[in-house]
């Protein structure tokens, strides 16, 4: 089932006072600060709506996706997430950091600037030509996960493991070794030469020159 733009104001009346969904594709509407709290969405989809602010507190969403959408800002306290895509997406300024345990979810050239990702289970979790700058990841287990084409300027990790992880193509990417886990790690030669650069090290080819130490005075 497909909404149309004749019948937003029915649908939102529904998502407010309805309590499961299933097989729905929801498109264009306006669904800015709507409150969704202990919602079930079941192979479900919202595309191209405004969902700013929204409260899914307690919701549950199963294979789902979320395309075109808006949610800055949206708060997903103790939400369910169970093999759920965002592509295309706005999701600047959300806070990750209390959905339900082992969230299942990608993200496709979504705009995630100002987000935290707090103590998390990520294993496997895609975030593929993202714009992911100023976020935080701490204590965060990114197992296997792949950042491919991200811009990740700005943004932090700390407490991680890092195993596995497909930083290539990236930009801006800085790991820390003395505050994450990293092992088979792969990431762009520009992150490695940051690195270096961080613990003392000038790589030639890529620094200036490193000052020449000065001469011993005579005696």
């Amino acid at each position: 089932m497909t909404t149309e733009r004749g019948m937003d104001t029915e649908v939102v009346e529904r998502l407010v006072r309805e309590e499961s969904f299933a097989n729905e594709t929801f498109v264009g509407l306006d669904l800015q600060g709507v409150v969704l709290t202990d919602k079930e969405f079941y192979r479900c989809a919202f595309e191209n709506c405004q969902l700013q602010e929204s409260r899914w507190k307690g919701s549950r969403l199963e294979n789902c996706a979320v395309r075109g959408s808006n949610l800055t800002r949206a708060q997903l306290s103790s939400t369910a997430l169970r093999d759920v895509r965002f592509e295309g997406s706005k999701l600047m300024g959300i806070d990750w950091s209390n959905l339900a345990s082992n969230p299942e979810l990608g993200f496709v050239e979504c705009g995630l600037s100002y987000c935290s990702f707090v103590g998390l289970s990520l294993r496997k979790t895609d975030f593929l030509r993202c714009i992911v700058r100023e976020s935080n990841f701490y204590d965060s287990d990114l197992t296997d996960s792949d950042f491919t084409g991200t811009d990740l300027s700005g943004s932090n990790f700390r407490g991680c493991m890092l195993t596995r992880v497909d930083f290539r193509e990236t930009v801006g990417t800085f790991l820390d070794p003395q505050h994450n886990k990293l092992k088979d790690v792969r990431v762009p030669v520009e992150t490695a030469v940051a690195l270096a650069r961080n613990l003392g090290m000038w790589v030639a080819g890529f620094h200036d020159e490193a000052p020449k130490r000065a001469p011993r005075k005579a005696r």
